[in-house]
């Protein structure tokens, strides 16, 4: 005795093939589940990218006088972002901000074994520099440059959209 729920699998089949162009018709049986809809492509994930190397203009010279040049930043988290927030020193001067974001963000650089914002606010004003950009780059993704034509002589260019501080947007 044949139930009338067996053939529901077999009838969404054929309403799907019906439907038509919106699913490959290569895909197997099994991708596609009536009760939940398209399963996930089985395809290998990419990975996400989460640390970066960099290299100072000038680099960060220690107390033996080493200069350190070479280093690794990561991408930030909400809570590298808020948690500075909460720092007396930041909310006493808001441009400490990026000192402190730099120094939880930073996870290499050169042979120091630890990164703090002790060592950041000791770098040169260059290399500080480098690094806000260097910050903005990883964490936007490219996202705060716009594509424009001038108006005039309609030559394309980029404009930068994000804020002028780290923190900002």
């Amino acid at each position: 005795m044949r139930r009338s729920a067996a053939k529901a699998p077999a009838a969404a089949a054929s309403q799907t093939a019906a439907a038509g162009a919106d699913f490959p018709r290569s895909a197997p049986a099994a991708a596609s589940d009536p009760a939940h809809g398209p399963q996930a492509d089985p395809s290998p994930r990419q990975s996400l990218r989460t640390e970066f190397p960099f290299e100072l203009p000038r680099g960060y010279v220690d107390d033996a006088g080493t200069v350190h040049r070479d280093g690794v930043m990561r991408l930030s988290t909400a809570r590298d972002e808020l948690v500075p927030l909460r720092d007396v020193r930041v909310q006493e001067n808001p441009a400490y901000l990026s000192v402190v974001l730099l120094g939880r963000v930073i996870t290499r650089l050169g042979t120091l074994t630890m990164v703090h914002d002790g060592i950041v606010e000791n770098m040169f004003a260059s290399d500080l520099a480098f690094l806000q950009d260097f910050y903005r780059q990883i964490n936007a993704e490219g996202h705060t440059r716009a594509a424009v034509q001038c108006p005039h002589c309609s030559e394309p260019f980029e404009v930068e959209l994000g804020g002028s501080r780290l923190g900002e947007s």
